[in-house]
């Protein structure tokens, strides 16, 4: 595969040498790699599971107030909530790691362009997505897999939560170019006060008010409303750039190169919710024909994902705090620095990755009845779930951590295609071809494979990246 390379973007203001800043004087380029990580990293896995909480709270207030149809109706919707991660992505990782190589090159004037016009991206992307899903909602459940008994539930809820979409993706994607900026505590406050409205308006809306399902959907948008107000605000308060009305005015060169910075994460969010999509198909299938029926493992199976998504958080969490690190010193060519921050992220995942496993396999059952009680079957099946289908998490955090670091280092192609492995080239083919000899049993077998396969291609492909001459070779 050849080289890809940092291609300069043209088409902006002067970018003559009195505009720019000196190199060696940011911190991301002199401090100790691991303290930068912690630094980094903490506010960003505190904010990724404050994030997660939207979900999880949702799913906890409808299943002890509305049941099994109701934690169904909220997996109907979850590829919506998937494809405004992806859109947060592309444009706020994306931004964030064109902004901090422009900044590790030196070059302040060019780079604050980036924060700019990926806030106007965000926020206009969002406004399309909402109108979208507002004109076709029924046609959209109905192709996300929703059975008849669930689609009332699932239009209720799903009609109301994408007001927020564009706040949502605001405070997401934002979040990401605050971090940038060197203030990852900041983006964790926009997150934790969202998510703390949430949690206070579900109660009162569901509990107090028996809302029921509009009113966990209410208390979402109101939570991200806010948080995605004071990414605005901050956003508008930058330390090491001033954005102005002029950085806003987007510009294809410097939307282009963010969107193929942010493609990798991007595409693995599209292609989990493709994926979502076919699961939630094939699991109203072959449960219509087995002992479960056809609301038990799209029910079960939602919250599963939602609870892996917790353990999830912590790896993008130290994947997020990973990328201002490596773009920075990669732009600055201290490749040392580069290797010496992945290694560690990846010891810290590892670790994060054996707790998970052991509870997913010895305490499945305590966790599925957190959100609420179900017949026999349904423990059944939860239980097998988590099992199987979750088998392989003691390797799932390499290809996040891996994909984010092709994207920092300004190597998006194969940034974008190890985060396609798991899903897309993996993953999709075993739950189409396995259940067909094995049954419902065939999707939860297909989750193991695709992550040991892909485990596999992150670790080759990594290695490839290190025994490259510079890192040897490079400043420290």
């Amino acid at each position: 595969m050849q080289e890809e390379t940092k291609e300069p973007v043209s088409g902006t203001p002067d970018l003559s040498a009195e505009n720019t800043v000196k190199k060696g004087q940011n911190p991301l380029g002199t401090e100790p790699v691991k303290k930068l990580l912690v630094q980094f990293a903490i506010p960003s896995i505190i904010a990724m599971l404050v994030s997660s909480l939207y979900n999880i709270v949702d799913q906890f207030f409808i299943g002890r107030s509305v049941g099994e149809l109701g934690n169904a109706a909220t997996n109907i919707s979850f590829p919506l909530s998937i494809s405004c991660v992806a859109i947060a992505l592309l444009f706020g990782i994306g931004g964030a790691s064109a902004f901090n190589i422009s900044m590790g090159e030196g070059n302040a004037k060019k780079a604050v362009y980036y924060l700019g016009n990926a806030a106007v991206m965000l926020f206009g992307c969002g406004v399309v997505l909402c109108a979208v899903t507002l004109l076709f909602l029924e046609p959209l459940l109905r192709f996300f897999g929703s059975p008849d008994d669930v689609l009332a539930y699932a239009k209720t809820y799903t009609g109301i939560v994408a007001f927020g979409f564009p706040f949502l993706i605001l405070t997401t994607g934002g979040g990401h170019l605050i971090r940038a900026d060197g203030r990852p505590k900041i983006s964790m406050l926009c997150n934790i006060t969202g998510a703390v409205i949430n949690v206070f308006l579900d109660a009162l809306f569901v509990f107090g008010f028996h809302m029921e399902m509009a009113g966990a959907a209410l208390a979402t948008i109101i939570g991200q409303i806010i948080s995605g107000m004071m990414a605005v605000w901050f956003l508008s308060h930058c330390q090491s750039v001033k954005i102005t009305g002029e950085h806003l005015k987007p510009q294809k060169n410097v939307v282009v190169r963010a969107m193929s910075l942010g493609m990798a994460p991007c595409s693995n969010q599209l292609a989990m919710m493709f994926v979502q999509i076919v699961m939630n198909k094939s699991l109203k299938y072959y449960g219509s024909i087995s002992d479960y029926g056809e609301a038990i493992p799209i029910a079960c199976a939602g919250i599963i994902t939602k609870v892996n998504q917790v353990f999830l958080s912590f790896i993008i969490g130290i994947s997020q705090g990973l990328q201002p690190i490596t773009s920075f010193n990669y732009g600055a060519k201290k490749y040392q620095r580069v290797r010496s921050a992945y290694l560690f992220a990846i010891t810290c995942g590892f670790g994060l990755a054996l707790v998970a496993f052991l509870l997913f396999q010895f305490a499945p059952r305590q966790i599925i009845s957190i959100f609420g009680n179900g017949s026999e079957e349904y423990y059944r099946f939860a239980v097998n779930y988590f099992h199987i289908y979750l088998f392989c998490t003691f390797i799932n955090f390499m290809q996040p951590i891996s994909s984010n670091l092709f994207t920092s280092i300004g190597k998006p192609k194969r940034g974008t295609f190890l985060s396609l492995t798991r899903q897309i080239i993996f993953l999709l083919p075993l739950l189409l071809i396995i259940p067909l000899f094995v049954g419902i049993d065939g999707i939860m077998y297909a989750g193991p494979v695709a992550d040991f396969l892909a485990g596999a291609v992150t670790i080759f492909m990594v290695y490839r990246e290190f025994r490259r001459e510079e890192y040897a070779a490079g400043k420290v």
